[in-house]
């Protein structure tokens, strides 16, 4: 594949889709072809998928871990096969909110699942694709709360408890900490001008490839 895979990985309220909308169009200002997509819900059976998930309410009731997890890995599955793998195929770089690294740290320690398990499901149904970068762009839950406050009405996942938060900060450093050359970790409190700028320091010497 001659294409880049680029995710943007956090928790909720980070600011994923300002960045991805400001890195798309910084690529795309340059001449290259940009597929933003993001999970769950960049395929029609995702989209389906993520209103069940985080939006089913009483139309679906308690979702046990183990079937979360496996519905956020059937997704995957989908979205690697439909979306993203015929776009690096052809030379795009995919500017992604949200991957593997989300699973780990939502339902591996934000649900305290084994996240070995959660690991081979994931990397099973992508077949092993990995990003070529990850941007982490980290904040503190109760900055995010209040971020997600502002903006009105919360989601399945954002309602949770605040350890549930603190305990899916804490999965997503582990990964960056564990594979530092993947990862750029961005203080995402900072202005959305500044984390961009340090975005584009970082995925500027990746097209070189392409």
């Amino acid at each position: 594949m001659s294409g880049i895979f680029i995710t943007l990985e956090g928790g909720d309220g980070a600011g994923k889709s300002t960045q991805a909308e400001l890195l798309g169009a910084w690529l795309e200002a340059r001449g290259h072809e940009v597929v933003r997509t993001r999970e769950p819900g960049g395929t029609r059976l995702g989209v389906e998928i993520r209103r069940l998930l985080l939006h089913g309410g009483e139309e679906v009731g308690e979702v046990d871990p183990r079937a979360e997890a496996l519905l956020y890995a059937a997704d995957r599955a989908q979205h690697v096969a439909r979306v993203v793998r015929p776009a690096l195929e052809r030379g795009a770089v995919v500017v992604q909110d949200r991957y593997i690294d989300s699973s780990l740290a939502y339902q591996g320690a934000g649900r305290v699942l084994d996240v070995v398990d959660v690991r081979r499901i994931s990397e099973w149904a992508t077949e092993g694709l990995r990003p070529a970068l990850t941007v982490l762009l980290d904040l503190d839950p109760a900055d995010a709360a209040a971020r997600l406050e502002s903006r009105g009405g919360t989601d399945r996942l954002e309602s949770e408890a605040d350890d549930f938060h603190r305990a899916v900060r804490a999965g997503f450093l582990g990964l960056a900490e564990a594979d530092p050359h993947r990862f750029l970790v961005l203080d995402a409190a900072q202005p959305p001008e500044d984390l961009n700028a340090a975005v584009i320091a970082r995925v500027a010497p990746l097209l070189t490839a392409l």
